[in-house]
């Protein structure tokens, strides 16, 4: 969510740069979708599915590259994770950690949210901590056995 701080004269507030750079945006625009990532958590979903509806990026990202499906999986928000799924979702987004949805849900031992990522192409082998390495390490079989099933 970082942007530029310098502001070129000639383009009016919040409107297309003329290098063809990203449109500037407002402090208080900044606050507003750094909020999105609390209404993630929080698991808001009626809100934060309509605020994508009207145009939210559905893989906004945190300074930590945390989206708002890895952060509504690890908060056991498996009907909010579902609705930003069903929007396109990316599956594949992997946070600064190495982290992944599937493997935030193997964590929180979460199944109906790891089949729904699995059935949404999620790959249980991405990242440094993928949902198969998490499973190994904290010796969770129920989840290995998701994700097995689901390899076959």
């Amino acid at each position: 969510m970082s942007q530029d701080s310098h502001h070129s004269a000639d383009a009016p507030e919040n409107q297309q740069p003329i290098d063809g750079g990203a449109p500037e945006l407002t402090e208080e625009q900044m606050e507003f979708l750094a909020s999105m990532f609390d209404v993630a958590r929080s698991g808001k979903s009626e809100e934060l599915l309509d605020l994508v509806d009207r145009g939210l990026p559905v893989n906004l990202t945190n300074d930590k590259g945390d989206s708002l499906l890895i952060l509504s999986v690890y908060n056991d928000h498996t009907d909010l994770a579902k609705g930003l799924l069903a929007r396109g979702a990316d599956v594949h987004r992997i946070n600064d950690r190495g982290q992944t949805a599937l493997g935030c849900a193997v964590f929180r031992q979460n199944e109906e949210a790891t089949k729904a990522l699995l059935e949404a192409g999620s790959d249980p082998h991405l990242g440094r901590q993928s949902a198969y390495a998490v499973a190994e390490i904290f010796g969770l079989d129920a989840m290995r056995a998701v994700l097995d099933a689901h390899q076959s």
